[in-house]
């Protein structure tokens, strides 16, 4: 017989046993600690919570309702540890416990009206801009480019989160990924801010 916490991950509630609960703390703690120096130091931890929120409710099914310690070391092999960051061959054998699947979602940081051609451009690797022309010519030589956009809009999700974001794009979704993403979006907001000085 173990005994169990009730924890609350990024805004979710899950039942765990203690060791779990211990192993996950530190866990978070040690990440905390090596971005102690970056100044987004609480958003990337936010992020990071809420990737490991979406990995626990994937181990809790209608038989199993208590996250144990094995569910919290595969997240853990699947997340890193942080002095595995920039060690290539880690981050190989990490890629290969988990692949990463690029995902269709719109773009709410590259679009026009929906993401939807910023989306596409971050799935197929190429400028949305090239994704916007075709649309456009699909609209006048076919008329049915407005059509297709709309039903697109309807039916692709919108990438809200940083783990989304990273899907999106075909990286995987570890926590040195989602650090570098966020101070990445921090330095777009800055640059985008001094821009606006001038």
């Amino acid at each position: 017989m173990k005994k169990t916490l009730t924890i609350n991950v990024a805004g979710l509630v899950f039942n765990i046993d203690d060791d779990a609960y211990y192993r996950l703390n530190d866990y978070l703690e040690k990440i905390r600690t090596y971005f102690s120096e970056e100044k987004e130091v609480d958003d990337i931890m936010h992020d990071i919570e809420i990737r490991i929120a979406e990995l626990l409710g994937e181990k809790i099914t209608s038989t199993k309702q208590v996250v144990t310690i094995q569910d919290i070391e595969e997240i853990i092999k699947i997340m890193g540890e942080p002095h595995e960051f920039g060690d290539p061959d880690k981050e190989r054998k990490r890629s290969h416990y988990r692949t990463t699947t690029k995902r269709v979602y719109r773009d709410p940081d590259n679009c026009v009206l929906g993401g939807v051609c910023g989306g596409l451009g971050a799935y197929m690797g190429i400028d949305p801009i090239i994704i916007r022309i075709i649309f456009i010519v699909i609209f006048f030589g076919f008329g049915a480019g407005l059509l297709i956009y709309i039903i697109l809009w309807i039916i692709v999700p919108e990438a809200k989160t940083t783990a989304q974001k990273l899907e999106m794009r075909g990286d995987p979704v570890n926590v040195n990924n989602i650090g570098g993403f966020v101070r990445e979006e921090f330095e777009n907001i800055k640059n985008s801010f001094k821009g606006k000085k001038k």
